[in-house]
């Protein structure tokens, strides 16, 4: 488990514009303050990723991601905060003032309340979302270990917080919340 120190420093380096790396149910997650642009761009750099492609946002809860999703009917709303098993990644609809730099340019955010309770906990000490893709290159292995992702990130100013994966064998399912269709 991760000290009190270092879940402030953890929270001040995301605040500062920095990068970040923690765990979450299945992978050590790189992230970042999604309203960064700065940040996001160094994000998408850092792991060779195509600014095209849209950035999952994890959160405590939803009243986190309201400012990032548009209405929705009382029946989505409580299919998505619904428990499950798997973590589950939503397509939800985005306000019309979110950055491309999230979506991709499309009109839907990936969306997902995270069950891991250090990442859970550190969304409501930063009292944000956070910017969640897997801490790799794009195209190569996922970390899922502190010491090897700050071995392989430290170098270019990633602050990894320390503590353990959770036990998903697999990334989240993704699901577009309209259609029902999913797409991971």
């Amino acid at each position: 488990m991760p000290s009190a120190w270092q879940k402030r420093e953890f929270v001040h380096q995301l605040r500062a514009g920095g990068l970040v790396a923690y765990p979450t149910e299945a992978v050590y997650g790189l992230g970042c303050d999604p309203l960064n642009r700065d940040a996001v761009l160094a994000l998408q750099a850092l792991k060779k990723r195509s600014q095209n492609k849209g950035l999952i946002l994890i959160a405590a809860d939803y009243s986190q991601l309201s400012a990032y999703v548009k209405k929705l009917p009382d029946n989505l709303l409580k299919k998505i905060q619904q428990p499950s098993e798997q973590a589950i990644t939503w397509l939800l609809p985005a306000q019309d003032s979110v950055p491309r730099w999230l979506t991709g340019g499309r009109s839907t955010i990936a969306v997902r309340i995270v069950k891991h309770a250090l990442a859970k906990e550190l969304c409501e000490l930063a009292q944000m979302p956070l910017v969640s893709t897997s801490a790799n290159i794009s195209g190569h292995q996922a970390l899922s270990v502190a010491h090897h992702t700050r071995l392989k990130f430290a170098g270019q100013g990633v602050y990894t917080i320390n503590g353990q994966v959770g036990k998903a064998s697999q990334p989240s399912q993704i699901i577009d919340a309209l259609s029902g269709k999913r797409l991971r």
